[in-house]
């Protein structure tokens, strides 16, 4: 098949989890004997280039932001100095479309594949091409940012709407969007993977890993791991509020996180509660060799979210035969990742909402260290068996190719 890919995050812009799955699915599609182009947007990077057999287009386009505000709506303007954001966002959509239009001239797609409202103008724009399109749901507006946009929660209906086909990650999932109105029969789970080859605790370099510990200025204490984008819904603020109830039962621990976001107010935070010399913040993405370092390090990783569709990193740190303590409130497609009691235990589901319930989480972990072992390696057995990133790719396949029949 030849496969159009429209999503804004693409190496080597990464922000979250969205770049780490479109990068490895695209390899995995290629892998698979496919052709694969990817229209993502261009964060002065260049305009056109082929890596690893997958051609990958960038479009150019101007700051159209002081045009945008004359016309756009009250939500939109409630964005402020966001709105060139906005205005790219837009401006990525309507390059991309024209770039595929172009290409379409010469090479005949089989399929598109817009992932989350950020390329929803595209596809909306690419119906009339009559070529069939997949709307990946990896989230929804109402659960990234309750009550939310308007006008982006209308933008991801009509792209549903238009759509041939609704994936959608986590069966959490899409029971939510079936109870606000969408399509029941459109729409098909495929859960996230992960890369367990590269995700091997086995191949950890040991000369990183301490390394680490000098870095950090660590002896003998616990270390707590977060990873992943530095916002509220993430659980990131709870976790820090957290620390204080899980260092009066265990004073000698450390929480290190790790991601890109809402950096200022956290550091404000850990600063009002005392925690310096115990919480660690680092604001930048890792490099896979540092990632697995950090996992390498950690004796629990905590990833508190209030809603989480799909979280990846969970299926990273079982990889790497972490026990895990996640957010199972809200829409929770961790409740599909983590087993949380009996034979295959791999954590402990917590409430992202409360501290007290995800320190009692921690510690439920940290008391436990021989049980919280086993736990860890039911992990990586679990995502061999069901969250590698070649089970995606082939069910995803096999959803596209039912269009082409």
């Amino acid at each position: 098949m030849k496969i159009a890919f429209f999503s804004w995050e693409y190496p080597p812009f990464l922000v979250g989890g969205l770049g780490i799955y479109t990068l490895n699915m695209t390899k995995k599609f290629v892998e698979k004997g496919n052709e694969v182009y990817v229209f993502t947007m261009n964060f002065n990077f260049k305009e056109f280039e082929e890596r690893d057999g997958i051609k990958i287009y960038r479009p150019f386009y101007p700051d159209s932001s002081q045009a945008v505000s004359i016309f756009a709506n009250s939500d939109i303007l409630s964005w402020g100095e966001n709105i060139k954001l906005f205005s790219d966002i837009f401006n990525y959509n309507l390059f991309s479309a024209n770039k595929f239009m172009e290409i379409q001239k010469k090479e005949k797609f089989d399929v598109i594949a817009i992932h989350d409202w950020i390329s929803a103008f595209s596809g909306l724009i690419l119906k009339k091409t009559k070529i069939p399109i997949v709307f990946h749901l990896h989230s929804v507006e109402e659960v990234r940012n309750f009550p939310g946009s308007e006008t982006l929660k209308k933008l991801e209906r009509e792209m549903a709407k238009e759509a041939d086909k609704i994936i959608t990650v986590s069966e959490a999932m899409k029971e939510f969007v079936t109870s606000i109105g969408y399509d029941k029969e459109k729409i098909s789970v495929c859960w996230n993977g992960t890369d367990p080859e590269l995700l091997d605790p086995k191949k950890v370099n040991p000369e990183i890993v301490e390394k680490l510990r000098e870095k950090y200025k660590i002896k003998d204490e616990k270390i707590v791991f977060f990873i992943g984008r530095l916002t509220w819904f993430k659980g990131i603020f709870n976790l820090v509020k957290a620390m204080p109830l899980v260092l009066k039962e265990f004073p000698k621990t450390k929480l290190i996180m790790v991601g890109i976001g809402e950096d200022k107010a956290t550091k404000e935070l850990i600063k009002s509660l005392g925690l310096e010399r115990n919480v660690i913040l680092v604001n930048k993405w890792l490099k896979d060799e540092e990632k697995i370092a950090h996992f390498a390090l950690a004796d629990v990783c905590v990833f508190p979210s209030i809603n989480e569709p799909f979280g990846i990193v969970a299926s990273e740190a079982m990889a790497m035969e972490k026990p895990v303590v996640v957010g199972a409130s809200g829409v929770s497609g961790f409740k599909e990742q983590v087993v949380p009691a009996g034979e295959g235990r791999t954590g402990v589901h917590v409430d992202g909402n409360r501290p007290e319930d995800i320190a009692w989480g921690i510690k439920e972990v940290l008391k436990n260290p021989e049980e919280a072992e086993k736990w860890g390696k039911n992990g990586r057995k679990l995502v061999l068996q069901k969250f590698t990133f070649d089970l995606a790719a082939t069910k995803t396949l096999s959803i596209y190719e039912s269009l082409t029949k």
